[in-house]
């Protein structure tokens, strides 16, 4: 289950491409089957792990086209562990909202991305996150939860602040919204209420048909209750100037 549009992203094959939080990797799996040299960073080394076991399997599988390459990396988002400008596109999905220090973390995505590069940044949207809320403090109030909720005017802010171009947005996963405010509802962790397993099975079987119906019913339903917001930028390839000052009256 894709949020970033690698279209949009602009991903080509050969490109570098940091994606952050990678958690179980499902966006840095589709960015080695598109050819690209993937460097996926999390903190949690279990998910790492599988990570790169998955990586190696595709691998063997033939999935990955030349000249894909997958690495993981243990890091700190405050904290990245790579040069300047190393990366071409980078993705931070589902992370910033976690994130207390956030202007910290994109300012550090900014300074990986290459100057041209583009970014794709995904959040939860508002609407869909300020019910959750609503229904369930532990929704976000575990270690490591959600910290904050971002309107799309807000983190387009906080981009252009950090230097980048935004250049568009979206909405993705409408049809997990409903699953969320059903789960807040009966309890986050209460895996055996009937209403939240019953649409989880639904979840399942709509990802493993993207050939279904229902995508055209989600893309209808993304502008009203997307479950994402997607954000798309670009950092300059050259430094804006900066203002003169005025030339100062003699003495």
């Amino acid at each position: 289950m894709l949020t970033v549009d690698y279209d949009r992203l602009g991903l080509g094959a050969g490109d570098h491409l940091l994606d952050l939080g990678c958690g179980g990797g499902r966006h840095a799996f589709e960015a080695l089957r598109r050819g690209a040299n993937v460097v996926a960073l999390d903190m949690s080394e279990a998910d790492l792990r599988e990570a790169l076991t998955l990586m190696a399997a595709m691998s063997e599988a033939g999935e990955t086209p030349p000249p894909a390459a997958g690495a993981v990396t243990n890091g700190d988002a405050l904290h990245l562990p790579f040069p300047d400008a190393s990366f071409d596109r980078v993705i931070a999905a589902e992370v910033m909202e976690h994130i207390p220090a956030d202007s910290t973390a994109l300012a550090e995505l900014v300074r990986v991305l290459r100057p041209g590069g583009t970014i794709a940044i995904t959040v939860p949207r508002w609407l869909p996150e300020r019910i959750c809320w609503a229904l369930s403090d532990e929704y976000h109030g575990k270690p490591g939860g959600h910290v904050r909720i971002y309107r799309a005017s807000e983190l387009s802010a906080r981009m252009r602040a950090a230097g980048l171009d935004v250049t568009g947005s979206h909405h993705a996963h409408a049809l997990h919204s409903p699953y969320w405010w059903i789960k807040c509802a009966v309890g986050v962790d209460n895996n055996q209420a009937l209403p939240a397993r019953l649409y989880h099975q639904f979840l399942v079987w709509d990802i493993s048909h993207p050939a279904s119906p229902l995508r055209r019913l989600e893309q209808a339903l993304n502008p009203l209750i997307g479950k994402s917001l997607v954000m798309y930028a670009t950092k300059p390839a050259v430094a804006p100037a900066l203002p003169k000052e005025p030339a100062r009256a003699a003495a």
